[in-house]
């Protein structure tokens, strides 16, 4: 006679059972320790009954020797416990472990949900929180994440990204506080939003457009951008440069603002305007006449557009240039301290 264990994901509707799980449910006896399990009333309905029991491994196992057993639910250490008293017999059932329900990919962000419910309710800290106070916390954590991708940390960058998808789950817990007139959601707003911007800018992959390579999806996703824009708009297709943050890094901000301009096809003259020359004696001693006009800016702008050109990443080129600036520091400093204790030794 076969012991058949259950088992079922929180993250799943109760009710949502596999047939064979049914199957075994119907067949019975079925037997738990949790009084309350989510799956009870719906097999009441069903007409299951279920004996609610203290979990003794010994008695479970003996009793599967006389009929079948179905056991719901049971975590680890109660089948460890169940599997050494059944090798205690000197025939012991057979034990089969049927799972009700799986989770599916992504289910445990289920439980990142709940768990920023208990902090915003239950916390002091987490309850006062706004969009401005985490603002802070939202850029240190995407640096943070940036960080371990240039060191190749890739350990690291599971926690980090958990940091960051905080920060989005913690957000969208704030906002879900507003009433809708005062632009309330929650997080599943926010992934219905990004899910079908997706679905909408993928039409070669959910509908039947055909592209020949990434080149032909990066144009299509431009004119779809193009029409969204017309339709937030009133029909007015706006700028191209709608959307750029103009709040980030300078020279990330320049070189997404080339990209979008290029797109467009936006004339390279419109880059720069000429730079005034410096009335004679309104620079620092010794500065270059173009230092002193005050084009700084625009050459630094220059310095962007022919990393663009050369398929560079300016900000990260310079980060490799600070990084690798960072090592010659240290290392000088090394070989100071070292040279310092050779001088004190003597």
């Amino acid at each position: 006679m076969p012991l058949i264990v259950v088992t079922t994901s929180p993250r799943v509707a109760p009710g949502l059972l596999s047939r064979r799980a049914w199957q075994v449910l119907q067949e019975g006896p079925v037997l738990t320790q949790a009084a309350g399990h989510p799956l009870l009333p719906y097999l009441a309905e069903a007409g299951i009954a279920v004996e609610v029991v203290t979990a003794d491994p010994a008695a479970l196992v003996r009793r599967a020797q006389g009929e079948d057993v179905v056991w719901l639910e049971a975590d680890e250490a109660l089948m460890r416990s169940v599997g050494h008293a059944a090798l205690a017999l000197d025939e012991p059932p057979l034990i089969e472990v049927v799972p009700g329900s799986y989770d599916l990919p992504g289910a445990r962000l289920l439980d990142l949900v709940s768990v920023m419910d208990r902090l915003r309710t239950g916390c002091p800290w987490d309850a006062k929180q706004t969009h401005e106070s985490l603002v802070p916390y939202l850029l240190e954590e995407a640096y943070e994440v940036l960080e371990t991708i240039e060191e190749g940390d890739h350990a690291a960058l599971r926690e980090e990204l958990g940091d960051l998808m905080l920060q989005v789950v913690f957000h969208a817990r704030v906002a879900r506080d507003r009433p809708d007139a005062e632009g309330g959601f929650d997080i599943d707003d926010v992934a219905d939003a990004i899910v079908a911007k997706l679905v909408r800018r993928h039409p070669h992959v959910f509908a039947d457009v055909r592209v020949e390579g990434a080149e032909e999806v990066s144009d299509n996703w431009e004119v779809i951008k193009a029409a969204e824009r017309a339709a937030k708009n009133a029909g007015d297709a706006g700028s191209v440069l709608d959307g750029v943050p103009m709040g980030q890094p300078a020279l990330s901000l320049a070189a997404q603002l080339l990209r979008r301009a290029d797109r467009a096809g936006a004339p390279a003259a419109l880059e720069a305007p000429a730079a005034p020359e410096a009335p004679a004696g309104t620079g620092p001693a010794g500065a270059e006449p173009a230092a002193a006009g005050g084009d700084l800016g625009a050459r630094l702008f220059a310095l962007v557009r022919q990393a663009h050109e050369a398929g560079l990443d300016p900000e990260a080129e310079l980060r490799a240039a600070a990084r690798a600036y960072r090592d010659r520091v240290r290392t000088w400093e090394t070989r100071e301290t070292r040279h310092e204790g050779d001088e004190g030794d003597g």
